[in-house]
């Protein structure tokens, strides 16, 4: 669904909004990756979701892995911009590290985990796991579009 803005009449405009989400790739000393299977469609992906729209994109980062997994994380470096061109939504993700608490499942979350990079490659589709594996990989953030399921 996509949003469209109105101009001082009402009248619509031809310019549609766009919703932004952020999502963390929280990477532990050891290297595994931090992971949530979804409660809504049990798919695997990052923690992160839809941002406030008072809230800053750190803080917004930090709610939603906080809210999905009872962590609390420090943001670090933009790793990609990714945009679903069917939906027109804009992910930012961020790679984050461990800070404090416990993991626990959410009325969001039926399981979190802990994964290699080659598991978090098996277990999420392409969309996703492209995230992680872009935050593990030096340089600067990558952009990329998808439709809702693979890479365009």
């Amino acid at each position: 669904m996509l949003l469209y803005m109105s101009n001082s009449a009402g009248k619509p405009q031809s310019t549609p909004l766009h919703s932004v989400s952020v999502a963390g790739a929280v990477v532990r000393e050891d290297g595994r990756v931090l992971a949530i299977r979804r409660a809504d469609n049990g798919t695997w992906e990052p923690p992160g979701g839809v941002l406030e729209l008072t809230e800053s994109i750190e803080d917004g980062l930090r709610r939603e892995i906080y809210e999905e997994t009872g962590l609390k994380v420090t943001v670090g470096q933009l790793t990609g911009v990714y945009k679903n061109m069917a939906r027109g939504v804009v992910a930012l993700v961020f790679r984050c590290h461990p800070e404090s608490g416990a993991e626990c499942l959410s009325a969001e979350t039926t399981a979190v985990a802990w994964l290699t990079p080659d598991e978090a490659a098996g277990r999420m589709s392409e969309v996703y796991a492209v995230r992680i594996l872009d935050a593990l990989r030096p340089g600067p953030p990558h952009i990329r579009s998808h439709d809702g399921r693979r890479l365009t």
